[in-house]
């Protein structure tokens, strides 16, 4: 392939007219198992809780917040 001297213009592999829907359902999700991760620690016992569960369930709402906090960046015009 013969080198022309020009840029390939970069085009984004998710399409910005969906990153406002994309904001609202990723923070969503997040939100639902940061509530779950709260109502466990506090419905929960010492005999009862399970660190496997506490870590997933946090791991899990921590990935949903970012990613959704990442397209409210890109939705308002901070591009990251």
């Amino acid at each position: 392939m013969a080198d022309t001297g020009k840029l390939l213009r970069y085009s984004s592999p998710v399409n910005p007219a969906v990153f406002p829907h994309l904001t609202i359902v990723l923070l969503g999700i997040g939100i639902f198992f940061t509530a779950w991760f709260f109502v466990y620690e506090v419905t929960s016992t010492k005999q009862t809780r399970s660190l496997k569960k506490e870590i997933a369930t946090a791991v899990v709402a921590s990935i949903f917040s970012g990613f959704g906090i990442v397209f409210l960046l890109l939705t308002v015009g901070i591009y990251v």
